[in-house]
């Protein structure tokens, strides 16, 4: 069994390679995608249709309802799912989605968390109160930190006083014995490579399909049922639609701000890629069809 990653930007074409490769080299497709893994988001998420899949088994697919929680431990599990079953069966793995992160952990080993007790949990919250003095606190244990990040960036001061004041110990230093075993260790990875103007159009035509496909109705079918509290009603696509709905954008307006906003995503994810992963094959479509023939033949 070979193992196969695909990395690229939202609307590169990612799916429709993999879908070919697939078919052609006896696979299955593990998606790696944070919107894709929702039953009932089917649109926004740009997943391929039931017949588009071809028959074709796609793990990380249309597995939790929009109200369902879930982690990068969820992938893990769906990985080493598709990977027993791709062992019995004979068959290769081909990794697709556009969330480099969880593929960046599969390959390097994921950081566990210490647990949070409930008394951790209301100092960090008495805390970030004042972040100013906790980005001081942070500066005075642990420079490296806080020179890499704002004083105002809540996220992060959060994250960092979770783990020091759970274990005592800066991030960085915990970090270092706190990792679990990659669950990936041979992996060959090949990004598909678009110029920008090129993909820019792929995006806007994408978006112009959600909509004329039922994008709007769709997010009016999911606040309906799961209210916009859930995580995946905060992704794009879906966040823009509910700002029409509320008068911040006309109709006219929201294909462009989707469109815009993705193409946004696409620069974080080329520079997530270009930074994440060692050094690997980038070329356009066909180029890496070719490249993966040779290396599934080999």
């Amino acid at each position: 069994m070979k193992t196969i990653a695909i990395l690229g930007p939202t609307a590169s074409g990612k799916t429709a390679l993999s879908i070919e490769l697939a078919l052609k080299y006896n696979a299955y497709i593990v998606s790696l995608d944070s919107l894709s893994i929702y039953k009932e988001i089917d649109i926004a998420s740009a997943k391929p249709s039931l017949a588009e899949r071809q028959g074709v088994k796609h793990f990380g697919m249309d597995v939790l309802l929009p109200s369902e929680h879930f982690d990068v431990t969820m992938f893990f599990e769906l990985f080493q799912d598709a990977k027993e079953e791709a062992l019995r069966e004979g068959k290769h793995l081909i990794i697709v989605g556009g969330t480099g992160f969880y593929l960046k952990a599969m390959m390097e080993g994921l950081s566990i968390k210490p647990e949070i007790s409930l008394h951790v949990k209301e100092k960090i919250d008495h805390l970030l109160l004042d972040l100013e003095a906790s980005y001081a606190l942070i500066n005075a244990h642990d420079e490296a930190f806080a020179s890499k990040i704002a004083s105002s960036d809540r996220y992060r001061i959060e994250k960092w006083l979770e783990i020091f004041l759970t274990t005592g110990e800066i991030p960085s230093t915990y970090l270092l014995h706190a990792k679990q075993e990659p669950l990936i260790k041979e992996v060959a990875l090949f990004e598909i490579d678009t110029p920008r103007d090129i993909l820019a159009q792929k995006i806007t035509l994408r978006t112009h399909m959600m909509l004329t496909q039922g994008l709007v109705d769709e997010v009016f079918a999911l606040e309906k049922r799961y209210s916009r509290a859930p995580h995946c009603m905060k992704a794009i696509g879906i966040k823009e639609v509910l700002d029409y709905f509320d008068g911040q954008l006309t109709f006219n307006d929201l294909a462009e701000r989707i469109s815009l906003n993705t193409i946004h995503l696409a620069k974080r994810q080329r520079t997530f890629n270009a930074s994440q992963f060692p050094p690997h094959l980038k070329g356009d479509v066909n180029d890496l069809f070719g490249a993966i023939e040779v290396h599934f033949k080999s």
